[in-house]
């Protein structure tokens, strides 16, 4: 599925529409560059979802939880880790483990650990084409 949003508000609309396909133990990978547009697409998930948690970038805490909706959201930003190594230090494997995981997995920057995240994920990508205009193209890695 391919879309243009106009805004940061079509990008949200978006984001609370593709939560209705989300279910325990999905992983989404989310591709893009900076300012692209990936922490509004994860506010408007966990709005989808139920949550009413503020949603912020991890960028510097590397994995924010949100709860309170209908299953826990494990937000990461895996952008200032080195290695796949390093991510299993810090015990992220059990958050990509789609068999036991309880919410759902939503990584940015996962070349940053490439190997750690299994198929199946959605993988959904961000790209700017204007500034408020984006492309986002959400497939499915199986």
């Amino acid at each position: 599925m391919e879309r243009i949003t106009k805004s940061k508000d079509e990008t949200i609309a978006l984001a609370k529409e593709f939560a209705k396909n989300i279910k325990i133990g999905d992983v989404i990978i989310l591709l893009g560059d900076l300012g692209a547009g990936k922490t509004h697409f994860v506010k408007g998930l966990a709005q989808g979802l139920g949550s009413e948690n503020l949603v912020t970038s991890p960028t510097f805490t590397i994995m924010n939880i949100y709860e309170g909706g209908k299953m826990p959201i494990y937000h990461f930003d895996m952008y200032r880790l080195s290695s796949m190594e390093e991510a299993q230090e810090l015990g992220f494997e059990e958050y990509f483990d789609t068999e036991s995981l309880d919410g759902v997995s939503v990584v940015e920057w996962p070349s940053q650990v490439e190997g750690l995240i299994k198929k199946p994920y959605y993988k959904i990508t961000i790209d700017k084409i204007e500034e408020n205009t984006r492309k986002i193209t959400i497939g499915r890695e199986e």
